[in-house]
Parts: structure tokens; sequence; C-alpha cells
């Protein structure tokens, strides 16, 4: 049961809100922005909670009418069928709330970096992580975000040993933040000519895109070393020092950048990904802090632990933080299924935190 104060608490803010934004003229641009925006991400929740208060007042006057001697034997049934209805819609209307209270995560919003890596399996990690990196691309595509290649280091027959990729457009973080982790493919590769099974990995790990206001680099922490670029095979991709590897030294991070002609350019994105992955590293750190009062680790961005495994022979796909099997190998692929297995990942870190708040 929600606490009545909190539910006040939130309608009480949103009458200020709404008294302020009436006078305009005693507002900065600054202020009003902000405050519209605060009144945009209540109104869902003061939605919910004028339902939840009418639904429960409701089946008070409900409760009562049922039991009046007094009231017509029909008037009676009739509250009491009416009661039924109003008793099954409000756990559902006070669930949804308790969702809302849940803090949000303020990357959420944010637009993301996608950085996926061959793991263990040789050339058939590489060719898994390729298909990885496409069913993302695919996704983005359906939608509707940007999705733009920063990086990619080559195999020569298809795989990817390393792709680096932004992802722009609202929520795109939220929706991907719990892909980070390693995925394991078993199948039979083309080059295996006995029909022996195989065991890959690849890595994956998705950062929100972070702001220079987000975080600031000082430039004497970090080390720029310039190189000419190379493509796969050692063959020249051009004959100018244009490739950029930063160190960031009090971190140890180092990213490299040569797919742009320009150094300009190179280091602009390197300089990119390294923001985004201090960004990462600053928020698992506090989520750390977290962490142990929660039941779950899902949705903390841990990537050490095996998250999804996809078997060719049986065509499944199995998420082993909520143990959710899908037989639609090839949809989840294609990024078509893909938001069956990332809802259920969602609606489960859901409950965990709710679990949470409720022991404290």
């Amino acid at each position: 049961m929600i606490p009545q104060q909190k539910l006040a608490r939130v309608l009480d803010r949103y009458g200020v809100i709404e008294a302020q934004l009436a006078a305009p003229d005693r507002l900065d641009h600054v202020a009003f922005v902000r405050l519209a925006k605060e009144r945009a991400e209540l109104a869902p929740l003061v939605e919910g909670v004028r339902e939840l208060q009418r639904l429960a007042a409701e089946a008070g006057s409900l409760t009562e009418l049922a039991a009046a001697s007094e009231v017509d034997p029909e008037m009676r049934a009739l509250a009491r069928e009416e009661l039924e209805a109003v008793s099954r819609r409000l756990p559902e209307v006070e669930h949804r709330v308790q969702v809302l209270l849940l803090p949000e995560d303020e990357a959420d919003e944010r637009s993301a970096i996608l950085e996926l890596r061959a793991g263990t399996g040789g050339e058939e990690a590489a060719l898994f992580a390729a298909d990885l990196f496409r069913m993302y691309q695919r996704y983005a595509e359906l939608h509707g975000w940007r999705f733009q290649v920063m990086s990619v280091s080559e195999t020569g027959i298809g795989g990817l040993k390393e792709a680096i990729a932004d992802i722009t457009g609202r929520g795109v973080f939220a929706r991907l933040k719990y892909e980070s982790g390693v995925h394991r493919v078993q199948r039979v590769p083309a080059t295996e000519s006995s029909g022996r099974i195989h065991t890959s990995t690849a890595t994956v790990a998705v950062l929100p895109e972070a702001e220079e206001i987000d975080i600031k680099i000082d430039e004497k922490d970090l080390r720029v070393d310039v190189f000419r670029s190379s493509g796969p095979g050692g063959q020249s991709v051009n004959t100018t020092d244009s490739a950029v590897r930063v160190t960031h030294l009090p971190t140890s991070i180092v990213v490299q950048q040569q797919d742009e002609k320009s150094q300009h350019k190179n280091r602009a994105k390197a300089l990119k990904v390294l923001r985004a992955r201090l960004f990462d590293l600053e928020r698992r750190t506090k989520e750390a802090a977290r962490a142990a009062a929660r039941r779950s680790q899902v949705g903390t961005g841990e990537r050490s632990e095996r998250v999804r495994t996809y078997n060719f022979p049986q065509g499944r796909v199995s998420d082993h933080r909520i143990n959710l099997t899908l037989y639609k190998l090839d949809k989840v692929l294609s990024g078509e299924a893909l938001d069956e297995l990332i809802d259920a990942l969602t609606a489960d870190d859901e409950a965990s935190r709710l679990a949470a708040l409720e022991e404290v």
C-alpha cells in the first residue's frame, strides 16, 4: 500500500508548479522551461494518483451501499457487482503508480554509445559480433534512431574484432542498457566440416552518451598519440598521421580512432567515446554502492556476467538473468523480437526495485 502522505506530496508539488506556470511573467525563461518540463514529467503520475484516489473513494461508497440493510436488494446486488469491478481495477492502478514513483535513471532519456567486441572463439566469435552489430543496427532503424558507425575493426571474412556506434534518439539508453554483458552463441561454424557445435562469445557495452557539462576532461589528464591509419591486413588507409590514441591518465582508459582522414575529427570522436566511458564508470561506481540493497543485478550495466545465449540448432534465445527463452532466433537477430526480451528485463528490474523499496 502506498503511503497517503507520499501521494499528497505529489499532488501538492503539481499544484505549486501549475500555480507558478499560471503567472509566467514572474518567471525567467530558464525557470519557465524547467517547471514546464517537471510538470510534463509529473503529469502521468498525477493522473494515476487521482484515478487511484477516485477508485478508493468509489470502493468505500460501494462497500457501504452493499452492506446497507435499508437499501433495496437489487441495488445492493448492483453495488456488489460494481465493487468487484473496482476491486479488480485498484491493484492495477496502484501498481502503475508505484512504478511511476520509482526513482528514474537520469540517463534513461539519453542517446548511447554501443561498443561491441569479439570474445572467445576466434573467427567464429568475430562473425557472431558482426551478427550482433547488425541486430542493433536493425533495431535502431525499427525505432527511428540514428545509427552512426564510429569505429570498426574487421576480420578478412566479414567478422568484427571490435565496433563502436553512436545511437542517437530519445530513450535509447533506457531500451538498450540491459544489453550490456557477455553474449554467447552456440552453432556449427560454416568452416566446421564435422558438424560440431561451437560456443563463442561477444561482449556488449552500452554507455549513456555524455555531454561536456556531465564530464569535464582536463587536458593535462590526457596523453594523445597520433599515428598512421591502417586497415585489415596492414594496408594503408591514408598516408598521413591522422589516427589518434587518447589515454586518460587517471583511469588508464584508452580510446583509439582512425576511421576519419582528419586527425581533428578522429580526436573529437575519441573524446566522445572517452566521455561516455568515464560517465558510465561514474554511474556504475554509484550503482555499486546501492547494489547491496537489491535482489537482482539486472540493469546495473555489469559486463562480467553472461547475459544471453543464442542457440542456432534449436532456434532459441535464452536470457539467463530472467530465465526467459524465446524460440524466435531469426526475429531477435533481425531486431523484430528484441523488444520482447527488453520489455521482460525492464519489468523484472521494476519488480526488483519495488521489492527493495518495500524492504526499506
